[in-house]
């Protein structure tokens, strides 16, 4: 084969219209292009992360320290399980000691299992590195390989194409602490298994092939899956509309298939779907309106904060963080998109891809379409999807997700064509090749990552990471840090490897036993509310702690199931000592915390 045929895809030409071609003859090894590309995807995993590297233990990576916080607690969780052989999908060691459900939040449970040597042997904090870093690569890693070996012929093309998935605005922003986003190393694959529904073969087989690697994507991110088995449903849709005759001649063998591929997923996760509907601790829809985390419609032409031609001063208005910047393509790229898809329109695929992507990107755009700020503006579509279960925990950017792999395999479709020279030289008197190099160039070069930020990572007490904690707190009994603040819990937990468990903390729960609705975190208890007084000098020194105060610290720390109350360096640390005194009798002083013992009250 040679760069100029590229391999038969079922979605590709027309030619194909009425036949499901085989799979392509296998080309002999080329380790070299193969190996190139994967140093250039670790570079620029490397590039984007690289400041987090500096100082694993020091710094935190991203705009998002919480996010970073809380994925360290969870891939520390990980470990935990993994070491202790307890359940990775429920944890009282958060919210003690009512429990955190770890289904309706991040769960990541295949990668902080498969991490959980890395995080026992180094810690999490340089587990979380190592996993955002080769999410990256090998979301990259995955696209290239499945571009060059089923849908375009050259090497170059299809490392192009899988850059622009791996490193598109999309991926790099929600590298600001949300692994469960960038982790889309199956998701090539499990979109390859998918398009073969078309073809003959063994349904069986391909049933469990697919059923297998959406069970696997099921454990590293539920919201990812779910937001794939979305863009299919849109791809679909396009092929139906495209190849209706097609389709339907395909339809009992792909419903085969997928009958296999659903029944080994049921199998496979039938637990966790109930722990996360109907398990302890679950939440139903999303604690914001869906429209707060919508995008504009001006983003998809404009650039992101992590790009090159972005920066600190764009419009904050086009999304609602650094983290949900998952449109900000630029003029250039849409431009060149529109006129791919205008050029090559007599490709199924091309048809398939320029129908989702348009689609998706209207779905992002929430409930009512507006350019730049929200206002009476369009109704959009996705107003059809609205309030439906599962559908109501989204957040809608994330839709654009779908449109950044369309454009990353159209690209790699344009650059195919060029390298492999189906691009007429001239038309007339244009140069055609050049201009479309050109073009090429200056659509992607301003989308080029930058290094994503690192901040000082708030201090841990040597109490906490050097495992002075273990004399005096049991194993799964709670260590109350001062104040009760939730990104302090997560912190401390982290740090210590969850061998403690820790009240409050960062993560998405029912708003109440009767009532699960979602809401971030849960009221602080009385005694975290007097504490976080003090602390803030809103109850000025000295501190008067009333016997009804004292008594309800003593209930509190009962329900936290408490065995220690640590104090660590504060500005107000003479004041927050006079109040736990008053509360617990004198506190001592060990390592670098002062420390209050209140398992006579609690056991």
């Amino acid at each position: 084969m040679t760069a100029a045929q590229p391999p038969a895809t079922d979605l590709s030409t027309d030619a194909a219209e009425e036949r499901a071609p085989a799979d392509p003859p296998r080309e002999p090894r080329r380790r070299r292009p193969d190996l190139v590309a994967v140093l250039v995807l670790l570079a620029g995993a490397l590039w984007v992360t690289g400041r987090g590297w500096r100082d694993v233990r020091g710094r935190v990576l991203g705009a998002q320290p919480a996010d970073q916080d809380f994925n360290e607690w969870m891939l520390a969780h990980a470990a935990h399980a993994v070491a202790n052989l307890e359940n990775p999908f429920f944890t009282r060691l958060q919210n003690a000691p009512d429990g955190v459900n770890l289904m309706t939040n991040v769960g990541i449970q295949l990668p902080g299992v498969l991490l959980a040597p890395v995080t026992l042997l180094g810690g999490a904090a340089l587990s979380y590195l190592v996993l955002m870093t080769l999410n990256l690569a090998g979301t990259g890693l995955a696209w290239y390989w499945v571009l060059s070996r089923h849908v375009v012929g050259n090497r170059a093309a299809a490392l192009v194409g899988a850059a622009c998935c791996a490193f598109a605005p999309a991926l790099v922003s929600h590298s600001n602490g949300h692994p469960h986003i960038t982790a889309q190393l199956l998701i090539p694959f499990i979109v390859w298994r998918v398009a073969r529904l078309t073809r003959g073969g063994r349904p069986l087989r391909d049933g469990l092939i697919l059923g297998a690697l959406v069970s696997a994507q099921f454990f590293v991110s539920v919201e990812i899956l779910f937001i794939l088995a979305l863009a299919c449903a849109m791809a679909l849709l396009g092929h139906v509309l495209f190849r209706p005759r097609a389709a339907l001649a395909a339809a009992p063998r792909a419903l085969a298939v997928l009958g296999v591929a659903g029944a080994l997923t049921l199998l496979v996760t039938a637990y966790p779907l109930w722990m996360q509907f109907l398990g302890p601790q679950h939440r139903s829809g999303h604690p914001t309106d869906p429209d707060k985390y919508a995008l504009r419609l001006a983003s998809y032409f404009s650039y992101a904060t992590e790009s090159l031609a972005g920066g600190p001063q764009g419009d904050r208005r086009l999304a609602a963080n650094v983290t949900e910047e998952a449109s900000f393509y630029g003029w250039p790229l849409v431009l060149l998109a529109v006129a791919a898809v205008a050029w090559l329109r007599r490709e199924h695929l091309v048809r398939v891809l320029g129908f989702t992507a348009v689609l998706a990107a209207l779905f992002s755009l929430g409930n009512t379409i507006n350019w730049a700020v929200r206002g009476p503006g369009v109704p959009g579509p996705f107003r059809l999807l609205n309030g439906l279960p599962v559908v109501d925990a989204m957040v809608v950017a994330r839709f654009a997700l779908i449109t950044t792999a369309a454009l990353g395999v159209l690209v790699a479709i344009v650059v195919d064509r060029l390298l492999s020279g189906r691009i007429p030289a001239r038309v007339g008197v244009v140069p055609l090749r050049p201009l479309v190099a050109v073009a090429l160039a200056v659509a992607l070069v301003p989308l080029l990552p930058t290094p994503l930020p690192a901040v000082g990572r708030p201090e841990v007490p040597r109490f906490v990471t050097a495992g002075g904690w273990r004399d005096h707190v049991a194993p799964g009994r709670t260590l109350v840090p001062v104040p009760v603040e939730n990104m302090t819990s997560v912190r401390w937990g982290a740090a210590g490897g969850v061998g403690f468990a820790v009240p409050q903390g960062y993560f998405l729960g029912p708003t109440s036993p009767t009532d699960d609705t979602g809401r971030w975190g849960v009221d602080p208890r009385p005694t975290a509310a007097l504490l976080t007084e003090v602390a803030t000098g809103r109850r000025p020194a000295p501190v008067t702690v009333t016997p009804a105060e004292r008594a309800q610290a003593e209930l509190d720390v009962r329900h936290w199931r408490a065995d220690a109350v640590a104090l660590p360096r504060h500005p107000r640390a003479e004041a927050l000592r006079s109040a736990l005194d008053a509360c617990f009798g004198p506190g001592r002083r060990v390592d670098d915390v002062w420390l209050w013992d209140v398992r006579p009250l609690t056991r």
